[in-house]
């Protein structure tokens, strides 16, 4: 019998709470780190915790919830199971927003934060539109559609992305640090900066589930069965990108997450979207933390940026993927 699917996926990113908070370059021990939740462990230890540690594993929890739950949507909108902010290039085109805002040189404000992932969404909508009118084919996308026209216009935001970094001074550090991903913006004021982002675009991805179960039967089926699927693909195509463009905003392009965590979960509990979204999105919050410790202890005390260690994961996985869509006639 299969464990309570929600329970499981609470306790697993529980633990990977815990295991962020406590390694670093100081270990701090379960027993201390108890004893500063409460208010009564050592200073030196809680200012750790609270102003270094607790605000980076928040900020890389929302970015895998993010990038996981876009990444289900993505893959349920297009009837597609490639279909990641990654391998389809929104993520490529939301970094070429936040760096054409970075490039303003916007103050590290809150207000200031708020412009980058902005910037992002706009970017992300476009890529997503302009991605998807190069891969459409009458009514259908086909697999290699998609990947190809993702891969030619993630390589062209790529381009001008290096392009404006080469051509900044005192913004070209900031941005060299998004790009490599990880949270490369410290402190609470990104994570209350991206939380709108995140409320708005999770929050209509969450409840939408239903509407992404109908879409399955194909758009005529769906539109019969009293969805407006203009409509409610609009909406979730916004909804999707936005929640991608604050990821990327904040912690840079980090690939692969949208596409294993949803398959993962796929294969474990199958297609219901009205569990998939959700679950994704815990378990993806949990998979990006995980990644982000591996990237502090595998070098350590030198820190690899977590892009690297997703894309290692994630490249193996893309292939299995890849395989088994052409299997089952994906193509």
């Amino acid at each position: 019998m299969k464990p309570k699917p929600f329970l499981s996926s609470f306790l697993l990113l529980l633990a990977a709470l815990v295991l962020s908070l406590a390694v670093g370059s100081v270990f701090i021990s379960p027993k201390e780190l108890w004893d500063i939740l409460r208010g009564a462990g050592n200073e030196t230890f809680a200012f750790i915790i609270w102003q270094i540690r607790l605000p980076r594993t928040v900020l890389i929890a929302l970015t895998g919830a993010a990038l996981s739950g876009s990444g289900a949507a993505y893959q349920g909108l297009f009837r597609n199971p490639l279909a990641d902010p990654f391998l389809i290039g929104v993520a490529s085109g939301a970094g070429l927003g936040a760096v054409i805002a970075m490039s303003v040189q916007w103050p590290y404000s809150f207000w200031g934060l708020m412009a980058i992932p902005m910037a992002a969404f706009i970017a992300a909508l476009l890529t997503v539109f302009i991605v998807y009118f190069l891969a459409r084919v009458g009514q259908t996308i086909p697999t290699t559609n998609l990947i190809l026209a993702g891969v030619a216009f993630s390589s062209f935001a790529t381009s001008l992305t290096s392009f404006l970094m080469l051509r900044s001074t005192s913004e070209v550090r900031r941005a060299l640090g998004w790009l490599l991903g990880g949270a490369s913006q410290a402190g609470w004021t990104a994570i209350l900066a991206i939380l709108p982002y995140l409320i708005i675009g999770l929050g209509i991805l969450l409840i939408s589930g239903h509407a992404l179960n109908l879409l399955q039967f194909g758009d005529d089926q769906a539109q019969q069965l009293g969805l407006n699927v203009t409509r409610i693909k609009t909406i979730l195509l916004i909804a999707a990108s936005l929640a991608t463009a604050a990821a990327v905003a904040f912690s840079g392009i980090i690939g692969f997450i949208g596409l294993i965590v949803p398959h993962l979960i796929r294969l474990w509990l199958g297609p219901d979207y009205r569990r998939l979204i959700p679950l994704s999105v815990i378990g993806g919050a949990s998979a990006l933390i995980i990644s982000d410790i591996l990237a502090r202890i595998v070098l350590a005390p030198q820190e690899i940026p977590v892009g690297i260690v997703t894309a290692l994961a994630g490249a193996p996985f893309f292939l299995w993927v890849l395989r088994r869509a052409k299997n089952q006639g994906f193509w």
